[in-house]
């Protein structure tokens, strides 16, 4: 059967600007464009102790599937969501079955009508979703702009107000000032929520993420991680109050009406979390990986196409979808997995070659290809 005209004329509409989405093959390529920072989906250790954890549990062959609220809550999960609750200076830990999940369940069902919501103009589409199914009223501020969320604040004073950001933009890969943005929100007794998806893995002494590392958590009311990113496996976990956790047991959409993840799949959570806890060494590489490709750019005199960061991702401006398209081409064709970012995926203009950084990447790999990217670019 055909498509409806209407969602016809919208692909085309795509394919005539450029910006088709196709699914991917998979790749041989050298990997600059997984969010696997730490290598961890392919950790074999990782592999061989998910299904130790599973026979200790018995949980190989038992381990009913269904809505946790039903039959789904296996043993596995109270030892994990008090293993990650620990391990993130957290009262409590809910698991999801992904971002997506969590940030739906969260931002639909928390913020009340007459509330507001208050979130960077750059924070990530599932956060934006979860928001337009919420009562509560929203407005987004610049990105990284506190002068302007502090206008926008006091604009709706005497309102319940939540402010949204992220610790890492999953597409400039930069931070905000995380410190000033606490400030703001105690000033004006707010209730700060910070995704922290990019950054587990990434930035504190054992990969707990950016809040930690500042020592921030005692003044963030919720923490969205993710762990399809550095923790190299499904899921993802809201962290705050015991209080909040059974407010989102009893009311987040996406958490009541699902089927809960496998044993498998918790399991290898905690074993992954048990992996950072243990072993700083590839967050170490990583670190320096960063810090290797930073340099080197600024060596090819890159540097002006590179959005600020120091963090995992490493977006290089290049607008318009053909000539992005045809950079990221080049670079495949030498062998090196790097992904061009489309509009309107972002704003038209901003389309960008998008790095991702890992600790199994090696200096040669990072000097090589931007090398060939300042070539591609240049000549």
């Amino acid at each position: 059967m055909e498509l409806p005209l209407n969602l016809t004329l919208k692909l085309t509409a795509r394919e005539v600007e450029n910006a088709l989405r196709i699914l991917p093959k998979a790749a041989t390529l050298t990997d600059f464009s997984s969010n696997d920072y730490l290598g961890l989906s392919k950790n074999q250790g990782i592999f061989e102790e998910t299904h130790q954890y599973l026979i200790d549990y018995n949980l190989t062959q038992n381990g009913a599937t269904g809505s946790r609220l039903i039959s789904g809550n296996h043993a596995l999960y109270e030892t994990a969501e008090n293993y990650i609750a620990q391990f993130h200076q957290s009262e409590s830990a809910l698991l999801f079955n992904s971002g997506y999940d969590a940030n739906i369940g969260f931002f639909s069902s928390v913020a009340q009508k007459g509330d507001l919501i208050l979130y960077d103009e750059l924070c990530h589409a599932s956060i934006r979703d979860g928001i337009q199914l919420s009562n509560a009223k929203a407005y987004k501020f610049m990105h990284n702009d506190f002068e302007d969320l502090e206008r926008l604040i006091l604009r709706n004073e005497n309102t319940t107000i939540y402010i949204v950001t992220e610790s890492v933009f999953s597409m400039d890969g930069d931070t905000p000032n995380l410190e000033e943005i606490v400030f703001v929100s105690n000033k004006h007794s707010c209730y700060l929520i910070v995704d922290e998806a990019h950054a587990l893995g990434v930035f504190g002494a054992k990969g707990e993420g950016v809040v930690q590392y500042l020592i921030l958590q005692d003044h963030v009311f919720a923490r969205i991680v993710t762990f399809g990113k550095g923790l190299g496996c499904h899921g993802a976990a809201i962290l705050g109050s015991a209080e909040l956790k059974s407010y989102l047991v009893n009311f987040a959409r996406s958490f009541i009406y699902t089927t809960g993840l496998s044993p498998h799949s918790v399991a290898t959570i905690l074993v992954a979390y048990s992996y950072l806890d243990a072993h700083s060494q590839s967050i170490e590489a990583l670190r320096e990986n960063i810090i290797h490709f930073n340099q080197e750019k600024n060596m090819v005199g890159l540097k002006q196409l590179f959005v600020r960061s120091k963090s995992a991702i490493q977006s290089a401006i290049i607008p318009g979808n053909d000539n992005v398209k045809k950079i990221a081409k080049q670079l495949q064709q030498k062998g090196f997995d790097v992904k061009a970012i489309l509009s309107p995926t972002v704003p038209e203009g901003q389309e960008r070659l998008r790095f991702c950084i890992h600790s199994y990447n090696s200096k040669e790999e990072i000097s090589e290809v931007l090398r060939l990217l300042s070539t591609f670019v240049f000549d």
